[in-house]
């Protein structure tokens, strides 16, 4: 299995949406895709509840069986349509990929 992790840091204010809705239009939009890709076994975002100036604001977890499942998930339109709206709204993001 590959844990497929993502933390986000977001703008404060973009295309008219607060962090907030940003963080949960990101989620709405995350969530969606798992009855649409298949090869994603389990998925959750979590927002940071501390808010420090070191935190990430979100992180979200996604488990494949193969790094192959994963590539299917990266290159898949739908996820790159969210990943485009990310790209937007974030300011920085670190990602790691590990077997588990």
């Amino acid at each position: 299995m590959i844990r497929h992790v993502i933390m986000w840091k977001f703008k404060e204010n973009c295309n008219g949406e607060t962090k907030d809705e940003i963080m949960a239009h990101t989620e709405s939009l995350l969530l969606a895709l798992r009855p649409i890709i298949p090869e994603i076994r389990s998925m959750k975002f979590e927002r940071d509840v501390l808010r420090s100036e070191r935190s990430f604001d979100a992180i979200y977890i996604t488990e494949f069986d193969s790094l192959e499942a994963l590539e299917i998930y990266r290159v898949h339109p739908e996820h790159l349509k969210v990943a485009a709206y990310i790209g937007e709204v974030k300011t920085a993001q670190a990602v790691t990929d590990t077997v588990i």
